[in-house]
């Protein structure tokens, strides 16, 4: 049994908990963080100083930032096609993982926050306006990638989809003007047929 503490509607939890709907992992998940609180009691820091979410307790063993809970559930407790046995493929999937948590996510945290989370009185137009052009610039990548693969790593879904999985759902959903990138669509659609993404990504926008 896996405890993933983290709200659901927290972008960085939703990549755990769809990497082990995907595997199978049985998971007991708490709300900790925003209207929750919980991140910065002494107990939760001393399991993440950071007081970030999530943090992952498997046994004895504790885990914090998201990509690496996600790669950690992955190469233990996944099998193929999820977790590809060949580590050069392995590595191009974390080059991917890479590319959106230094590239892509500030833009797309700017355009979250500003539109769901921040009153329209205060919202900055100009930052939007900024983060917006430079993501549309980047998801243009991804979607040359896809023109060549259905996922991020060829065929099927594996766990370098997620990152971009679920920043894609917000994508999509955000009040926001979207350049037709039909291949990036098209990887949108296929995920979006899927239990476990369902379940742990297409949720409301709050």
């Amino acid at each position: 049994m896996l405890t993933i503490l983290g709200r659901n509607n927290s972008i960085n939890v939703q990549k755990v908990m769809w990497t082990c709907s995907e595997i199978g992992c049985q998971t007991e998940r708490r709300d900790i963080g925003g209207e929750f609180g919980g991140n910065n009691t002494p107990e939760y820091l001393k399991k993440n100083p950071t007081g970030q979410i999530p943090t992952l307790i498997d046994g004895k063993y504790i885990l914090w930032e998201s990509n690496t809970i996600v790669r950690y559930i992955s190469d233990t407790y996944g099998d193929t096609p999820w977790q590809p046995k060949d580590k050069k493929i392995c590595f191009l999937g974390h080059q991917w993982m890479d590319f959106y948590i230094a590239s892509l996510h500030p833009a797309m945290t700017t355009i979250f926050w500003q539109l769901i989370r921040t009153p329209i009185e205060k919202r900055n137009e100009s930052a939007i306006q900024h983060a917006h052009k430079k993501a549309t610039i980047l998801w243009g990548l991804v979607n040359e990638h896809l023109r060549k693969n259905s996922f991020i790593l060829g065929p099927h879904v594996t766990f370098s989809d997620v990152p971009m999985g679920c920043a894609v759902y917000r994508w999509y959903n955000l009040d926001i003007k979207r350049a037709n990138y039909y291949h990036l669509e098209s990887w949108y659609d296929r995920l979006s047929k899927r239990h476990p993404y369902q379940e742990n990504v297409m949720l409301p926008l709050t």
